[in-house]
């Protein structure tokens, strides 16, 4: 725990240092973000993106990108391959789990008349027992649905890490080195790193590669539930959003983004390869496609009624 002495500010050393208020960590004006942008995760990722660029010797704007290509080719691409076995085998068990369901109506049925019970007792009796049911054919095939939430936990938080890494880089937090190094280490129309992009070139270009991404699951041939229309049009609206605060931040965040995004486009796509599926071995469903790139493009075309 730590103690705040009567009349003394309390200051906590950092991996390089730099104390930590307790303004900063209290919840004061932007408290709980300071102390975010300074803890140990993020410290840890700034040291990562400092030594990646050193060792490889490239210019920022390149460190940065090898950098998201690192992560998401060797943390998230697995990850993600491991969701597609999961979620592969949760569709492969609903035959199994809806011919056991038809067969425990009936027995709920016929021991629901002979016991006397009502429409809710039976009711309550055949969702127990399916429930249990479902979850020992969980078991059995290693497949829980939460086992397949493993991706947006690792995925959200080491997105939020190198983001506020970044966001030390440019601001200086890091030291004077380092954003002097940043205001010089852009390329094209963005050579000033720790200035946002007044050309909201990589802003917007943000804002498609994520609405591709979200249209691209929404085009899968499957049945939508109604939470699943929700969150699709969820994530749409949070692509937009993301187009004007992409412009306010520092271009070294708004290139992590769009690196980042593209490449968890480029991901998505490979993963509905069915060879990439094999290697990967993820079980073959029923939804599968021999042609899932003319399935896409066919179904966005469908969608947006575009004609030749």
């Amino acid at each position: 725990m730590w103690r705040l002495a009567r009349g003394r500010p309390l200051t906590v050393g950092g991996a390089r240092g730099r104390p930590l208020t307790v303004a900063a960590a209290s919840g004061g004006p932007g408290g709980w973000y300071e102390w975010l942008a300074q803890s140990a995760a993020v410290r840890w990722a700034e040291e990562g993106l400092v030594g990646l660029q050193a060792a490889a010797g490239l210019p920022w704007w390149a460190a940065i990108a090898c950098g998201a290509a690192l992560l998401r080719t060797a943390v998230t691409l697995p990850l993600a391959a491991h969701q597609g076995r999961l979620l592969a085998k949760l569709e492969n068990l609903q035959p199994e789990i809806k011919k056991l369901a038809e067969r425990l109506r009936y027995e709920v049925s016929v021991r629901g008349k002979q016991q006397g019970w009502s429409e809710k007792v039976a009711r309550f009796h055949f969702k127990k027992n399916l429930r249990r049911i479902i979850t020992e054919l969980y078991i059995r095939d290693n497949c829980h649905p939460f086992k397949a939430t493993l991706l947006v936990w690792v995925q959200i938080p080491m997105w939020v890490c190198v983001s506020l890494a970044l966001r030390n880089c440019s601001v200086g937090a890091s030291g004077s080195e380092v954003q002097e190094q940043f205001s010089a280490g852009g390329a094209l129309w963005f050579t000033d790193l720790t200035a946002p992009d007044t050309t909201w070139i990589l802003p917007v270009s943000l804002g498609l590669v994520n609405l591709l991404i979200v249209e691209i699951f929404a085009s899968q041939k499957m049945k939508v539930s109604r939470f699943q229309k929700f969150a699709t049009n969820f994530f749409r609206v949070v692509s937009v959003v993301m187009i004007p605060v992409a412009a306010t931040v520092p271009s070294s965040m708004a290139l992590y983004w769009l690196c980042s995004s593209f490449l968890g486009l480029s991901h998505n796509l490979l993963l509905r390869s069915p060879a990439f599926r094999r290697l990967c071995c993820i079980p073959r469903t029923a939804s599968d496609s021999h042609t899932p790139y003319r399935d896409i493009v066919s179904a966005l075309a469908a969608r947006y009624s575009f004609k030749k």
